[in-house]
Formats: C-alpha cells, sequence, structure tokens
C-alpha cells in the first residue's frame, strides 16, 4: 500500500471554466487556457448580456458551480509565479484562492515544476498555502505536511515563516520527509523522518478539524518521474480522513 491508492481511486468530476464577456485582453485569455492544457478541464468563451464583463464561471452538468472575477484569477495564478510563496514575498493572510479555483476540487492535475514550466506547479502551491492558511485561521486542529527534504523548510524563507507562525498557533502540526531539518527546543512542531517511497516522493498537506469541525481540506500528489507531479486537492471529509489516517499509521 501507499499514498497512490487514494490518487488511483480518484473519479474526475466533468467541469468547465467559461469566461463570460471578456473585455481583458486576448493575452489574458490565452494566459487562462494554458494554465489548464493538458488538464481534465476544458476553458471556454461565451458572449452574454447582462452577465458582467470578465466573470469565470464553473460549470458542472450545465450548473454554475462557482463564479469569480477574471482579475482574481490574475492576481492569483495568472500573473504571478511561485517566488512570492518561496521568497515569503505573500504572507499567509494575504493568500487567496478565487472561488472557481477551489470548486476544482477531486480533479487530479499534471504538473511539472522550474525549468520544464514556470507556472505549472503554482497551482498546487497555491492550494498548499490555501491549506495551511485554514489551519492557522482555524487556531486548531491538526496540520500534516511532507517535503520530500524536510531541509527545505529551513532553506525556503517563505516556507519556514509559514512554519514558524503555524508553530506559534495552537495548531497540532507534524511535517514529513528525508532527514535534514530539526526544530528548535521550544518547538512544538512534530517531525517524521524516513527514506520510504511516501517520504520521497509524495506532497501532501492535510488539515482536520477537532471533532465535530467541517473545514476538512487535504492536497495530495506524487512525484511521476523527476519534478513531473499528479495531484489533487479535496474538502470530502471521508477521504481527507483515509488519508490522514494512513498517514498515521504508515508514516
Amino acid at each position: 500500500m501507499s499514498l497512490r491508492q487514494f490518487l488511483d481511486a480518484i473519479e474526475s468530476p466533468e467541469r468547465s471554466l467559461v469566461v463570460l464577456d471578456r473585455d481583458a485582453p486576448e493575452p489574458v485569455q490565452r494566459m487562462l487556457e494554458k494554465t489548464f492544457a493538458d488538464q481534465p478541464i476544458d476553458v471556454d468563451e461565451v458572449d452574454l448580456v447582462d452577465e458582467g464583463e470578465d466573470v469565470v464561471l464553473i460549470v458542472e452538468d450545465g450548473t454554475v458551480v462557482a463564479r469569480s472575477s477574471l482579475r482574481d484569477l490574475q492576481d492569483a495564478i495568472l500573473m504571478v509565479n511561485s517566488d512570492l510563496f518561496v521568497t515569503g514575498a505573500r504572507q499567509l493572510e494575504d493568500v487567496e484562492l478565487p472561488a472557481v479555483l477551489q470548486e476544482l476540487d477531486e480533479i487530479p492535475f499534471f504538473l511539472r515544476g522550474y525549468p520544464e514550466s514556470h507556472s505549472e506547479k503554482l497551482l498546487l502551491i497555491l492550494v498548499s498555502r490555501y491549506i495551511e492558511q485554514t489551519a492557522w485561521e482555524q487556531q486548531s486542529g491538526t496540520l500534516r505536511a511532507s517535503f520530500q527534504s524536510l531541509s527545505r523548510i529551513e532553506d525556503e524563507i517563505g516556507t519556514h515563516q509559514v512554519y514558524r507562525r503555524l508553530d506559534d498557533a495552537p495548531v497540532d502540526v507534524h511535517v514529513y520527509g528525508a532527514p535534514g531539518w530539526e526544530p528548535s527546543p521550544q518547538s512544538t512542531i512534530t517531525i517524521h523522518a524516513g527514506y520510504e517511497q511516501d517520504f520521497l516522493e509524495s506532497w501532501f498537506v492535510v488539515y482536520t478539524p477537532p471533532a465535530g469541525g467541517d473545514e476538512h481540506v487535504a492536497l495530495l500528489a506524487l512525484e511521476e518521474s523527476p519534478n513531473e507531479w499528479t495531484g489533487f486537492w479535496t474538502y470530502r471529509p471521508s477521504l481527507v480522513d483515509e488519508i490522514n489516517e494512513y498517514i498515521i499509521r504508515q508514516l
């Protein structure tokens, strides 16, 4: 058994992104289409009357399940790169995950990192920060996050800042990866180090609230080959709990 069992079991819903009455320049539309090129989600453009300009919808089975402005997507993912998060230029409280991106849950994305792509991994990086932000805002519950190598917590300024803030919060934080970093004696972060496949090839951020809470959310991605990932996120409490229980037992 491995974390792959959860990825293999995902049944991708059929959802599409629809841009209504675009007034933004053509390059913005091309950037949006490129962001989701070769992914299991279509990007369409429709002109309607009285729907407002530059509105982006998520449509599933003919029903609108979320809407955001195209400007929100530009600010969140189209006009930025991962350096914002790696360097700490975007603080934890400043993370914004537009509604249309939130509703792309349980869709498996295939993503490449730098230098093959400058932006494909940004979607999962943004969702990871969103989950960390959720834990920090809730000020309770348990957060489990993997880094492949624990040294990344110290090497990446932005990641180090986030986990220092989480360490100061009343959140039970557990981190996973190959050995290479130890928290300070005053830290309440628990490390889990190892060299097995789940430690070295997984990227997960899992938040489980206290009993009775409803803020379950988990991201899981697996490295298919060097710097190439397949991953998804979910808010389904039963699935989040299953992933969380597997991590507790196996890692």
